[in-house]
């Protein structure tokens, strides 16, 4: 099919010829890959473009696993470095979880993964730790090349390169993210990782912020504590919770009746960029699906006697007064807010307010969704957190 292949033992040859190694750790990845790649080129409807652009993911995701391995052989002490008590955001992606992540991440007690650090975890083995990290521009012309492709993206997510960004595209070096599924149609591969064990991915998740912290310590920019942020930890809490059990979890809150369309809307817009015509329905029928399966598990696993480990924001209280949703994360740790940090968010808030980006324009029908069917499919999460 145009000349791409998405065959994944090619795609194994090339990586293991670029890295030099055909050590790609764990062997649980490649099923995963397998299942991923069949998806990708039986169904995703992919054009010469997309198919191109899949491959390359994939076959930057097995070199970063190839070069991975070759710094944990040489770096032993890596897989010594301890994760304490991370802050880890979660909540429907447009319910502010992006913003909050940033401002606290303004902290200098905080630690975060920027979006080059999440998208090329391991640096290349040549560089020497004092030029400009090569990985910063590669990101910088990958998002450049995405919003030039659908500048409708920049109305949707306020992409930045060296900001804090979501360590799932760290679980997707795994191949058991939904981050395929931002970017392709691929129905069977979604069904499928729902019924998945997910404590591989979450496995690699800290060996790659344990390998995120030696390379900040390394570089004299290590913090005390993480602030993580991802969506899809709402349905994987248990996971979550034995991946890093002093964790404290901030989940923040919008009625779906809102999120699910903006969702959908964004989806369509990512999988626009390797598809024709990729279909709106399919993405609002598959996304409000991902997001009600997961909040129905965190509410579940919070009835199991895990309230405790949870503080609960509300999207319009942050829209509001940021700081002040802040304050109340703080409160719930025990933290002080000191000045410093405090001037920096402040600053943050002030330069990315929303209403320097376009606004974001979509409607229900388009995805085939309705208010009446969000409502229903979201109706317990509703009347615990949205009506009262």
């Amino acid at each position: 099919m145009d000349g791409v292949s998405l065959d994944p033992a090619s795609i194994l040859t090339e990586a293991a010829e670029i890295a030099g190694s055909d050590d790609f750790g764990d062997a649980s990845f490649r099923e995963p890959l397998e299942r991923l790649c069949a998806a990708l080129d039986g169904e995703a409807k992919l054009n010469a473009a997309g198919r191109a652009a899949q491959r390359d993911r994939i076959l930057n995701i097995l070199v970063t696993r190839a070069r991975t391995e070759a710094y944990l052989s040489d770096c032993a002490e890596i897989l010594d470095e301890e994760i304490v008590a991370p802050v880890v955001i979660v909540g429907l992606p447009r319910s502010g979880t992006t913003m909050l992540h940033r401002v606290i991440a303004e902290d200098p007690g905080f630690d975060s993964a920027k979006w080059y650090e999440c998208r090329f975890p391991a640096p290349p083995p040549d560089w020497d730790w004092v030029s400009p990290d090569p990985r910063r521009a590669a990101a910088e012309q990958e998002l450049a090349q995405m919003l030039e492709f659908v500048p409708e993206l920049a109305s949707v997510h306020p992409f930045d390169p060296v900001g804090p960004d979501e360590e799932i595209m760290l679980i997707e070096q795994a191949f058991q993210s939904r981050t395929a599924e931002s970017f392709a149609d691929i129905p069977s591969f979604s069904r499928w990782l729902e019924g998945r064990d997910q404590r591989p991915g979450y496995a690699y998740l800290k060996r790659m912020i344990q390998f995120l912290q030696w390379q900040h310590r390394r570089l004299g920019s290590a913090r005390e504590r993480w602030v993580l942020k991802t969506p899809e930890h709402l349905a994987h809490m248990e996971c979550l919770f034995e991946t890093f059990p002093d964790a404290t979890v901030v989940q923040t809150h919008r009625d779906p009746v809102e999120a699910i369309p903006s969702i959908a809307s964004m989806v369509h817009h990512l999988w626009e960029m390797g598809a024709d015509a990729p279909d709106p329905h399919s993405a609002g029928r598959q996304w409000s699906r991902n997001f009600a399966i997961g909040l129905k598990a965190t509410l579940e696993f919070r009835d199991k006697g895990h309230e405790d480990r949870f503080v609960d924001v509300w999207f319009k209280d942050s829209v509001r007064n940021p700081l002040g949703s802040v304050g109340k994360v703080y409160d719930f740790l025990h933290r002080s807010l000191t000045p410093i940090a405090e001037d920096k968010m402040r600053k943050w808030t002030e330069d990315n307010a929303r209403e320097k980006r376009p606004p974001h324009e979509y409607t229900l029908d388009k995805f085939g969704l309705t208010e009446e069917g969000i409502a229903r499919d979201f109706s317990e999460y509703r009347e615990r957190y949205i009506l009262p």
